[in-house]
C-alpha cells in the first residue's frame, strides 16, 4: 500500500549574521513595521509570526492570516506547523487594528493565552504579541504585562 511522502523543509536564504537582533519591543514594532504591507495596513486585519533562534536573531517574519475590517482568524495549527518547521525557539506574534484603537480585546488576550499555553507545552518561548496601527504605534503585550 502507498502513501504521500512528508518532506520538512526550511532554508535560510540571508546569511544569519547580517539579519536584526530583537533586544525589546520597540525593535520588533519596528522591524514589523518595516515589512507591513503600508496599503493595506489600514484596510484588514492581518496576523503575523516573528520567528527567532535562541540568541533572538530573526530567523523570518511570516503572514498567517488576514481577515476582515475587525477581526482575523488565527489557526494556530498552521502557526506551529511553521514555529517548528523552522526550528524556532521563539517567536513575537503581532497583528494590526485598522481602527487605529491600540487596546487589546477580549479576544486577543484569549488568543494570546491560547499560544502561550502551547509555547509552554513545546519549550518555545512567547516573547510578546504586539498590536500595530497605520502609523507605526503599538501596544506590547510584553510592558504592558499581559504575558
Amino acid at each position: 500500500m502507498k502513501v504521500n511522502q512528508i518532506k520538512l523543509c526550511y532554508k535560510e536564504r540571508i546569511n544569519i549574521s547580517k539579519c536584526p537582533k530583537i533586544c525589546c519591543s520597540q525593535d520588533a514594532a519596528n522591524l514589523y513595521y518595516q515589512n507591513w504591507d503600508k496599503n493595506e495596513i489600514q484596510l484588514q486585519e492581518c496576523f503575523k509570526v516573528m520567528l527567532l533562534n535562541n540568541s533572538n536573531i530573526v530567523k523570518g517574519i511570516c503572514q498567517i492570516s488576514s481577515g476582515g475590517i475587525t477581526m482575523t482568524l488565527v489557526d494556530l495549527r498552521i502557526m506551529f506547523a511553521l514555529i517548528l518547521k523552522s526550528l524556532s525557539t521563539a517567536i513575537i506574534v503581532c497583528h494590526n487594528h485598522p481602527s487605529g484603537k491600540l487596546e487589546a480585546s477580549h479576544h486577543d488576550k484569549n488568543l494570546t493565552s491560547k499560544i502561550q499555553k502551547a509555547c509552554d507545552f513545546l519549550d518555545i518561548k512567547l516573547l510578546d504579541h504586539i498590536i500595530m496601527t497605520g502609523e507605526g504605534n503599538y501596544l506590547s503585550f510584553a510592558d504592558e504585562g499581559l504575558l
